[in-house]
């Protein structure tokens, strides 16, 4: 059943079985997430393994791929998303919760060749303004970053800018050409 643009209310769409590629719910409509393409899947394998690989050893923080975090009245599913190590959403027993329902520290929105720069880039400025301090809009295919901030900065990386991450992963060295490098075949 398709109920892509279809509205419906947020628990409404919590109670629809999972689908793939999965749903997401985006003012008060339901969007079908388009189906990553080689370039996209590189470049979100590469940032969650750099963040995990630094981050989880330093009890820093800890990045997800595709996963949902329903908050601010959308359920979204981003292409990553990174908790600090102290926000990460978690039962008594220390392990983690099955749904997350706070908002992320970073979320990473990649550019797929079907999906409008436009679009993503509001959507990145709706998690800001909803609790996400970070969000990045990555476009392997013009090989540049878009970091927007809580506080409503918005700045252009290429080639060897520093993506800024300090304020969740202090020390974190990360420039587009680092994941950009991972479109390569060698």
């Amino acid at each position: 059943m398709t109920l892509t643009g279809r509205r419906l209310t947020l628990d409404e769409f919590l109670a629809l079985p999972e689908e793939s590629p999965g749903l997401e719910y985006l003012d008060g409509r339901v969007v079908r997430k388009v189906s990553p393409k080689a370039y996209h899947g590189a470049t979100q394998y590469a940032l969650t393994e750099r963040v995990n690989l630094y981050g989880r050893p330093r009890r820093l923080a800890r990045a997800f791929p595709e996963t949902r975090a329903t908050f601010g009245g959308w359920s979204p599913v981003p292409d990553v998303g990174v908790y600090r190590w102290e926000n990460l959403p978690r039962r008594a027993d220390g392990k983690l919760l099955r749904e997350f329902q706070t908002p992320w520290d970073i979320v990473v929105e990649i550019v797929s060749p079907d999906q409008s720069r436009a679009d993503l880039k509001a959507k990145c400025r709706w998690y800001c303004a909803n609790g996400v301090e970070i969000s990045l809009m990555i476009d392997p295919d013009r090989e540049d970053v878009i970091c927007f901030g809580a506080d409503g900065s918005r700045v252009e990386l290429r080639n060897e800018d520093r993506i800024d991450l300090d304020s969740v992963l202090p020390g974190l060295h990360l420039t587009p050409d680092d994941l950009f490098s991972e479109l390569y075949a060698d």
